[in-house]
């Protein structure tokens, strides 16, 4: 609570005939005000609700061999991710004369457009994306690669992620090599 200290200070005028004032101060005792700051702080934290987990939903379908999805070639965009960020991709299925030209490397920043590309050159019903992942990338890059899907409004059931074959897996070791990506 507030109280009055009644001591009496120094004053400037000293001397015969000088009445000496009486200085009055105030002092607040900060307390209550301690125990009602802690008393907020233990309501807050009670009351509040901690920020809920969110998850991505993914449509992932069953494994099941009899209902095994055909792609044609001219819809199929594979989409390889690698270490350090890069994205590698061939359109249909690779054959061993053309490999050099159908091979291609992108980052993230380009994605884009080429899914957009391949989307809009393709008829909805034959387009479908094949997603896979090498050892050495991340779990990063593989949810934003989804990201891109979802951005780039490709509907579900339009791609996929698979395992990589040995043969990408050594496309994409050369590939690095010769980039000197480490």
């Amino acid at each position: 609570m507030a109280e009055v200290d009644t001591s009496s200070g120094g004053s400037h005028k000293k001397g015969p005939g000088v009445k000496k004032s009486k200085k009055l101060s105030t002092r607040v005792d900060l307390t209550p005000m301690v125990d009602l700051g802690f008393l907020l702080i233990t309501f807050f934290v009670f009351t509040t609700t901690m920020a809920q987990n969110t998850a991505m939903n993914m449509n992932e379908p069953k494994d099941d061999k009899d209902k095994e999805m055909k792609v044609k070639n001219s819809g199929a965009m594979t989409i390889l991710l690698g270490k350090g960020n890069q994205i590698y991709y061939y359109y249909g299925q690779l054959e061993a004369e053309k490999v050099s030209e159908q091979f291609k490397s992108t980052n993230y920043k380009d994605i884009r457009k080429l899914i957009l590309d391949k989307k809009n050159a393709t008829p909805i019903d034959d387009l479908m994306y094949i997603i896979k992942s090498d050892n050495e990338s991340t779990f990063k890059n593989a949810i934003d690669i989804l990201d891109e899907m979802t951005i780039s409004a490709v509907p579900p059931g339009h791609y996929a992620e698979v395992d990589m074959i040995p043969v990408e897996k050594e496309l994409i070791k050369q590939t690095e090599l010769a980039n000197g990506i480490k």
